[in-house]
């Protein structure tokens, strides 16, 4: 996995635009600690991935990449919840989970090129 900086990465895109759907999505929402909570989590996908991405060593990628899929799971039940107190729709959640799904298996890929990589010594992430 080659790359000269986080914009590049797929993943990383498709975080951010979830990102600012779930800012959309929730722009009139009066519950401030689940609106909170959500859009913290969504932030906190792209965030990870591209901190990651910047740091030196493959297992600090790694380890950002874990937390990046962390919080897309955190991010689906928040979803879960707000449909089911009536804060979003029923497709709105829908279509929200299926991109956080979809983040995690892209994630996923990474994730395990990475471990190969750390468990056969190699230390730093190839940038071109």
């Amino acid at each position: 996995m080659t790359y000269q900086s986080y914009e590049e990465l797929e993943v990383w895109r498709k975080a951010y635009k979830l990102s600012v759907s779930i800012y959309r999505h929730l722009q009139d929402c009066r519950d401030y600690g689940l609106k909170d909570q959500m859009t913290r989590a969504g932030v906190s996908i792209a965030s990870n991935i591209a901190e990651g991405a910047e740091r030196s060593s493959i297992a600090e990628f790694n380890r950002f990449l874990h937390i990046a899929k962390g919080s897309a799971v955190e991010l689906r039940t928040q979803l879960a919840i707000a449909c089911d107190i009536g804060v979003l729709s029923a497709s709105d959640k829908n279509k929200l989970i299926a991109e956080a799904k979809g983040i995690s298996k892209m994630l996923h890929a990474p994730i395990k090129s990475l471990k190969y990589k750390t468990d056969s010594g190699a230390h730093s992430i190839p940038k071109t």
